[in-house]
């Protein structure tokens, strides 16, 4: 599963960044604690933008 969330992070990219709510999007779509996306975009050393709720700094 980790390959597959790893290619959606990816592919849900703007401007090299992944914005927040595509990361909690990303975290309901695999049913995970947004945390654990979190976690794929830093191993991908990926920054999260925009953030709505200080969950991503």
């Amino acid at each position: 599963m980790d390959k597959t969330m790893e290619e959606e992070v990816q592919a849900s990219l703007v401007n090299g960044r992944l914005p927040c709510a595509q990361a909690f999007r990303i975290a309901k779509k695999f049913k995970v604690a947004p945390k654990e996306v979190g976690d794929t975009a830093n191993r991908l050393s990926i920054k999260i933008c925009t953030c709505q709720l200080g969950c991503f700094p």
